[in-house]
């Protein structure tokens, strides 16, 4: 059995900062370097480079000059390798379909937290 060891720093602790909103939409969390990002993630290290110029994934330089990832970014670099691999979406298009994606996740947070039209006019039941 191989066990994979990935180091993450809690926000604070000499990285400078974390990834920003394209890694979730959260700034806050624990930070990846490169290498260990692209152990958690399966991809190469080159190739996280080359999502953070495109801007699909945020990253930050920490005080070395390193760039550190926010770990939530993990999953949406999944997101990013199934889009590409399962349907064939370059990288500079899965942009506006991360978005799209996101949008959508919020809209239907939004909608599941609404109470449905009928429930909010009922009358109560004697």
């Amino acid at each position: 059995m191989t066990t994979l060891l990935v180091r993450i720093r809690p926000p604070g602790t000499g990285t400078g900062a974390e990834a920003g909103p394209g890694a979730g939409r959260d700034s806050r969390g624990p930070g990846l370097d490169l290498e260990a990002f692209g152990l958690a993630s399966g991809l190469h290290p080159d190739l996280v480079r080359r999502l953070v110029a495109l801007g699909l994934l945020d990253a930050e330089p920490d005080a070395s000059g390193r760039y550190v990832l926010a770990a939530r970014a993990v999953a949406r670099a999944g997101r990013i390798e199934r889009l590409r691999r399962d349907l064939g979406i370059t990288y500079t298009a899965t942009g506006v379909v991360l978005d799209l994606l996101d949008r959508i996740d919020e809209l239907e947070r939004l909608l599941r937290a609404r109470p449905a039209c009928g429930e909010a006019h009922r009358p109560p039941v004697s």
